[in-house]
């Protein structure tokens, strides 16, 4: 009982975290205008995103471009776009992995195969973790250090936008869920101490061919 709440549990969480890096992969928020000292120019916000550019006018009009080719875009880029997509492909290659693994499904019949098959799909959600972890940690510094960086104009310095934010939630629920189905169940479920047969104690009989009488107090 308390391995299939662990395995509803991390799996839910892990869904959940995959879900959130798709949302995150597509929005365009991952930088977003900084509005400090000689930047004053507030009537349009600028979104930079994995995929697409948007100005954001103050009237509530919002204008996307796509990104150029491919070959166009910096390394920085290109790398957290693929790191990802791999990200969101492993976490349905996990979820399926999962399922046919857990306690509710009859697609394995043995049980400490099906444990097994829980745990696999646990790590794959476990490197998925990492994989959008990666370029997440890698934009933020990028920005960071743009924005203290003195010789970056100002009204090119960027902000952490909310994709970034989406995508460290995802992160967490993706690496939480990955240890909570490694360790949902053991592998092998057998009692470490099994339960021997021990027959009773026979009746002694006394000399004379009688019972004797400490058996019947």
């Amino acid at each position: 009982m308390i391995s299939a709440c662990l395995e509803i549990i991390g799996l839910g969480l892990s869904v959940t975290g995959t879900l959130l890096v798709m949302v995150a992969c597509g929005l365009p928020m991952w930088k977003v205008s900084a509005f400090i000292e000689g930047n004053i120019v507030v009537a349009q916000n600028i979104w930079d995103g994995l995929w697409m550019s948007c100005v954001v006018q103050s009237t509530g009009q919002m204008q996307c471009k796509m990104h150029d080719s491919v070959l166009a875009l910096n390394t920085d880029l290109q790398t957290a776009r693929a790191l990802t997509v791999i990200s969101a492909v492993l976490g349905v290659q996990a979820l399926m992995i999962t399922i046919a693994g857990a306690q509710c499904t009859n697609c394995i019949s043995k049980e400490s195969i099906k444990a097994k098959v829980v745990n696999v799909g646990g790590v794959i959600y476990i490197i998925a973790g990492l994989f959008v972890l990666v370029p997440l940690c890698w934009m933020a510094n990028n920005i960071i250090s743009d924005f203290y960086d003195p010789q970056v104009p100002y009204a090119k310095k960027r902000e952490i936008g909310a994709a970034l934010y989406i995508g460290w939630a995802a992160s967490a629920m993706l690496l939480v869920g990955g240890v909570i189905l490694c360790f949902s169940r053991p592998h092998d479920e057998k009692s470490s101490y099994p339960l021997k047969y021990v027959p009773p104690p026979t009746k002694s009989t006394s000399i004379n061919g009688d019972y004797d009488k400490r058996n019947y107090v």
